[in-house]
């Protein structure tokens, strides 16, 4: 098999060094919980193996050539970072209001006792708690969501299937099969992605 390794290394580093949809979804999820950010980022390289499966299927190529196909695919892909988006605001929102009224139960409990408000009491983000993983249900629905997000994310966003179609026919060479060698290259790509997550 012949392909050209060292400028395809070259590509694949320099396309995970510049952050997209996926290196987001990955950090919004780590910021949640570490397990689900590891989980997040396999999910975005599950996408990257049905990217490569449907390229050395020739699917790329009439997603490619049809403008129908192609635009159902990104507008899928932006509604879906939309959707998001709005979770993580939503969230966001909740934990505010649930820590807001934590505090005041805090303090007005306090104040029942004391008679008067303290300022602090209730005020535990300063206390280093360690984060610990969650176990059964929790760690599995955690790992499930974050696997989900990366995986869709990833296989609705058309430039993972546009690099697939345009940049890995560069390093394919006419010797040998064109099946054969966009496995292999699709295969480490994902594999330098699972390292680095």
């Amino acid at each position: 098999m012949s392909v050209d390794l060292i400028g395809f290394l070259g590509v694949v580093l320099a396309a995970y060094v510049v952050p997209g949809p996926d290196f987001l979804v990955v950090l919004r999820s780590a910021a949640e919980h570490p397990l689900k950010g590891r989980a997040a980022a396999l999910g975005a390289q599950a996408g990257l193996c049905v990217h490569m499966l449907a390229a050395a299927l020739g699917l790329s190529l009439i997603a490619a050539r049809s403008p129908v196909v192609f635009d159902v695919v990104r507008l899928l892909g932006a509604a879906y970072l939309v959707y998001l988006g709005i979770r993580a605001v939503s969230a966001a929102r909740r934990a505010i209001r649930e820590r807001r009224a934590g505090q005041a139960e805090t303090c007005g409990a306090g104040a029942e006792r004391t008679g008067t408000v303290d300022p602090s009491a209730g005020d535990t983000e300063g206390a280093a708690t360690p984060l610990r993983s969650p176990e059964g249900e929790a760690g599995h629905r955690l790992r499930q969501s974050g696997f989900t997000q990366g995986l869709l994310t990833n296989v609705l966003n058309p430039k993972a299937a546009l690099f697939f179609l345009s940049v890995l026919p560069q390093f394919v060479h006419g010797g040998g099969s064109t099946t054969r060698q966009i496995f292999f290259l699709g295969s480490l790509d994902v594999l330098i992605g699972v390292a680095a997550a």
